[in-house]
């Protein structure tokens, strides 16, 4: 019997809290556990409900889904976060990431894609949209600076290693990975942890936004 996923739910827009909760708890697997309205109320129900995934609004009034990011990441056994938002370009998913977020979607999701979404956060797994994650990119590199670029030269990455970094800012899975480099889906598996440890990154999503920020993979043009 597979383990029932935990959810919390953080959204200042009670209907959209409520359309959520219906969707995910019409699932065998999937189960709401709690509602927040803002995000200064994520930490102490993180510490009581104990949720697998947080999914998380990234615009609130009072305390974001950035800084409620950034607080619950900071606690020795995280939820794993799927911020959602209305528009695709929204800055703040791209600080969210930034922040540690694991993926993000937005509120006009079909039902089916919003728990598969749940699912693949749950499994340890990144959601990532290339296109927007190339754009919110290029964005974010005309107004802010990055210590991207430093880390990316620095990294002494393996060709192989590169290789597989610029696949996984395509979007492309480990399976799908190892099926373009005829490799074992464990042997990219481990290509991939090389790559975030020597790129000191917790996990895929922030790697790919270092591939991005440093130019290492260009945001005007899909990685081939």
């Amino acid at each position: 019997m597979t383990a029932q996923v935990s959810v919390l739910l953080v959204d200042d827009e009670p209907l959209v809290r409520a359309g959520l909760r219906v969707i995910i708890d019409a699932q065998p697997d999937l189960s709401v556990v709690g509602e927040a309205s803002d995000g200064a109320e994520v930490m102490p129900l993180v510490s009581q409900l104990r949720p697998d995934v947080v999914v998380m609004d990234v615009r609130m009034p009072a305390v974001d889904g950035i800084q409620a990011t950034r607080t619950l990441l900071s606690r020795d056994d995280p939820p794993r976060i799927l911020v959602v938002t209305t528009f695709e370009n929204d800055d703040y998913v791209y600080d969210a990431l930034r922040a540690g977020a694991h993926g993000f979607m937005l509120k006009r999701t079909p039902p089916e894609q919003i728990v598969q979404a749940v699912r693949t956060v749950a499994r340890g797994e990144s959601l990532l949209f290339p296109e927007a994650i190339r754009r919110l990119a290029a964005a974010y590199a005309e107004g802010a600076g990055s210590d991207a670029p430093g880390r990316l030269a620095d990294a002494g990455l393996t060709e192989r290693e590169a290789e597989v970094l610029r696949m996984m800012a395509a979007g492309l899975s480990n399976p799908e990975i190892a099926g373009q480099l005829y490799l074992g889906v464990e042997t990219v598996k481990t290509h991939v942890g090389n790559v975030l440890a020597k790129l000191g990154v917790r996990d895929r999503t922030q790697a790919v936004i270092a591939a991005y920020e440093s130019g290492f993979v260009s945001p005007a043009s899909p990685p081939k």
